[in-house]
C-alpha cells in the first residue's frame, strides 16, 4: 500500500532535476497538438478564411483555454491511473460502454485516416506524381515506423515530422495580410443568422477536440511511463501543445484569408490542388506550392500516426491484448495487425476517389455531433477515478460542464442544419 507524502514533508527537487523531469514528460502533448492541425484541421481553417475572411479566427482563440482543460484533465487520468482510456471506461462503467466508446474510437480514426491520406495524395499530383504511389508508400513507411519497438523513437519522429506545419507561417507573411483588419476581427460582429457560418463554427470545433485525441494522450502518457511526478511537466506540454495548434490554424486562416478571401471567396476548394493554385498567384508557384506541399504533408503524416495508435491501443485494450510499442511484433500481432489494417483499409478508400474538402468538413461535422459521447465519459471518469488529491476542482467542473453543454448544443444544432 503507497503513503501519500504531503508537499510539506515531500523532499525538495533541485532546480537541474526538474528540468530534466520536464523534459522526460514532454511529447504527448505537443505530438498529440501537432496531430490536432491535421489535414482536416488545415482544409476547415483555409475554407474559414476563403468564406468568412478573418471573422473564425477569433474562435480558434477561445477554444485555446477549451482544449487545454480537456486534454489536460485527460493526461491526469491517464498519469493517475496508469491506465488506458478504453481499459478505464471498462473498469468503471462495463464493458458495453467501453464497446460504445471504442467504436466512436473507430468511425473517428477511419474518416480522419481518410481525409490524412486525401491530403497526402493530394500533395503528390501537386508535383505529378500519382495517388497509386503516394498512398502506399504513406501506409509503408508508416507501418514500418512502428516496428521500431520504441514508443520514444516513434513520439520523436512524429513531432519532427509535425513541426513542418510551422512553414505556414512563412505563407501568412508572403500573403501580406492587413493586420489592422486581424485584429479588429476580434471584436467585430459575427454573423451568426447564417446557418452556413454556424456549419463552419461546428466543423472548426470538430477540427480541433476530436475523440481520438483523448484516447491518443491517455494511452501515451501511460506507453511512455509518465508518473505523478510529471504532472505539472505533462501540463506544461500540453498548453504549449494547445497554443501551437490554435495559432497554426488562425495562420492559414488569415493567410487564405488575405489572399482567396479577398478576391474570390466562393472559389472552388474541393481538392488540395485547387486550394494550392490560388493561393499561388499570392504567393509564387514555386514558393506557394511547396510551402503548402511541406505544411500539410508533416500536419497529415503526425495525424496519421497519432490516429492510428489511439484506435490501435484502445481496441487491444477491449480485447486485452498487448498494445504498446513498446513491444516487437511477435510480443503484440493484434496490435501491430490492427494497426496496419486501419492504415491500409484507408489508404484503399482514399485510393477509390473521393472529393477532399467536402469529405473533410464532413468528417470535422461528425466529429462535433461524437464529441459529445466522448467528452462525457472523460468527465465522468475525473468524477470517479480521481483520488481526493488530483480531483476537479470547483471551477474545473463549472469549465467543464459548460464545455459539455456547448459542445452538445453545438452537435444537435450540426444535424438540424444538416437534415
Amino acid at each position: 500500500m503507497s503513503t501519500y507524502i504531503s508537499k510539506e514533508n515531500k523532499p525538495r527537487l533541485s532546480s537541474g532535476k526538474k528540468f530534466l523531469l520536464m523534459l522526460a514528460a514532454m511529447g504527448p502533448g505537443i505530438t498529440v497538438m501537432l496531430a490536432d492541425t491535421d489535414a482536416g484541421s488545415i482544409i476547415t481553417a483555409a475554407q474559414s478564411g476563403a468564406e468568412w475572411g478573418y471573422k473564425l479566427i477569433l474562435l480558434q482563440l477561445i477554444l485555446i483555454p477549451i482544449l487545454y482543460i480537456v486534454q489536460e484533465l485527460t493526461t491526469r487520468i491517464g498519469i493517475v491511473t496508469r491506465k488506458g482510456h478504453g481499459e478505464l471506461i471498462e473498469e468503471t462503467f462495463g464493458k458495453g460502454w467501453a464497446w460504445l466508446s471504442v467504436c466512436t474510437l473507430f468511425v473517428s480514426t477511419i474518416g480522419a485516416l481518410i481525409t490524412e491520406f486525401s491530403g497526402i495524395m493530394g500533395v503528390g499530383l501537386l508535383f505529378g506524381v500519382s495517388k497509386w504511389i503516394m498512398v502506399p508508400l504513406a501506409v509503408l513507411a508508416l507501418i514500418l515506423l512502428s516496428l521500431t519497438g520504441k514508443y520514444k523513437f516513434v513520439e520523436r519522429v512524429a513531432i519532427v515530422v509535425g513541426a513542418f506545419e510551422l512553414v505556414f507561417i512563412p505563407a501568412m507573411i508572403f500573403a501580406k495580410p492587413d493586420y489592422a483588419s486581424v485584429m479588429m476581427s476580434l471584436v467585430g460582429s459575427q454573423p451568426l443568422n447564417n446557418s452556413g457560418y454556424w456549419m463552419l463554427i461546428a466543423a472548426n470545433v470538430g477540427a480541433v477536440i476530436m475523440p481520438w485525441m483523448v484516447f491518443y494522450q491517455q494511452g501515451a502518457v501511460v506507453d511512455k511511463g509518465l508518473t505523478e511526478d510529471h504532472l505539472k511537466s505533462s501540463r506544461i506540454d500540453t498548453i504549449f501543445g494547445s497554443i501551437i495548434t490554435q495559432l497554426i490554424c488562425c495562420v492559414v486562416i488569415i493567410a487564405v484569408a488575405a489572399t482567396i478571401g479577398m478576391t474570390n471567396p466562393n472559389a472552388s476548394l474541393n481538392t488540395v490542388q485547387q486550394i494550392s493554385q490560388a493561393l499561388t498567384p499570392f504567393l509564387g508557384p514555386t514558393v506557394g506550392k511547396i510551402l503548402f506541399a511541406v505544411g500539410l504533408s508533416g500536419a497529415a503524416l503526425v495525424a496519421a500516426i497519432v490516429v492510428t495508435l489511439a484506435s490501435s491501443w484502445g481496441f487491444g485494450e477491449i480485447f486485452k491484448k498487448p498494445a504498446s510499442l513498446n513491444y516487437k511484433w511477435s510480443e503484440a500481432p493484434a496490435f501491430y495487425i490492427f494497426y496496419s489494417a486501419l492504415l491500409i483499409i484507408a489508404g484503399i478508400i482514399v485510393l477509390s476517389g473521393i472529393p477532399l474538402v467536402p469529405l473533410t468538413l464532413g468528417v470535422e461535422v461528425l466529429n462535433t455531433i461524437l464529441l459529445p459521447i466522448v467528452l462525457g465519459f472523460l468527465i465522468a471518469l475525473a468524477w470517479k477515478v480521481l483520488p481526493k488529491r488530483h480531483a476537479l476542482r470547483l471551477w474545473e467542473k463549472i469549465a467543464l460542464i459548460i464545455i459539455y453543454i456547448v459542445v452538445c448544443g453545438l452537435g444537435v444544432l450540426t444535424l438540424y442544419l444538416t437534415f
